[in-house]
């Protein structure tokens, strides 16, 4: 039995929530806000959290980096809000699914059941020391910490989904990737397309890379199909990482 905390200031969603899920053999822990959120993550051994954006003090955005920060725990986040970016906002904080207000609950149960069914098949390789890093054109991406070093040794921070799409750039280098296989992979996950929120990614890794947006070297735009990762030299190997 899988156990879901339910993050949300309406009372009648936890409660709604609480009880459908308990029909398909979840068990469901409620809270209204961040400091209820933390005594029962505390309190109980959470398999998944769904985290409202909209809430009191700390909203979901926040939260959920907090999450990220402290554990792997998948994050299913739910918004009222339609606009592209905060997608984007959660998606880079590390939440590992989307869903819009209003919802119908067996939508979210079919949701919840997808990502804890890829974390169970999933068993990624522990990443040996000697393979931690991978070099590519004077860069360096280490993949434990996480961080780029650029040619000239200077430390360039970067989000979970910079650092997934560009790990997915790396393992397949030269190939020309659709907008949705890089949602895809990059999120390690079937999720709807989502063209701009990918433009927006491409734009933020090219900005890390310094890579000209005016006239990209690295990470080309192919018009109609989509991007190129065109790298010079590659040494070392990305590890199938959540």
């Amino acid at each position: 039995m899988h156990t879901i905390l339910v993050v949300d200031d309406d009372v009648e969603i936890t409660t709604l929530l609480t009880e459908y899920l308990a029909r398909f053999g979840f068990a469901t822990h409620a809270a209204g806000g961040a400091a209820a959120m933390r005594a029962q993550l505390e309190k109980h051994a959470i398999d998944l959290v769904v985290l409202d954006v909209m809430l009191p003090g700390a909203d979901g955005i926040t939260l959920a980096r907090e999450l990220r920060q402290r554990s792997r725990v998948p994050i299913i986040m739910l918004t009222a809000r339609a606009d592209p970016y905060d997608r984007v906002l959660g998606l880079e904080m590390g939440a590992d699914d989307y869903m819009s207000k209003p919802f119908e609950p067996r939508e979210l149960v079919a949701r919840i059941q997808t990502v804890m069914r890829r974390l169970a098949n999933e068993h990624p390789p522990a990443l040996p020391e000697s393979d931690d890093v991978v070099r590519f054109d004077g860069w360096e991406l280490h993949c434990i910490a996480r961080h780029l070093v650029s040619p000239q040794g200077v430390v360039v921070p970067i989000s979970n989904a910079e650092f997934r799409l560009l790990c997915t750039f790396l393992r397949m280098p030269r190939r020309i990737f659709s907008r949705d296989q890089l949602m895809e992979q990059a999120r390690g996950r079937a999720m709807d397309a989502f063209e701009r929120s990918i433009d927006l990614l491409v734009s933020r890794l090219r900005t890390k890379l310094a890579d000209d947006p005016r006239s990209p070297s690295m990470i080309r735009t192919v018009r109609g199909a989509g991007y190129l990762f065109q790298v010079q030299s590659l040494q070392g190997q990305v590890g199938w990482l959540r």
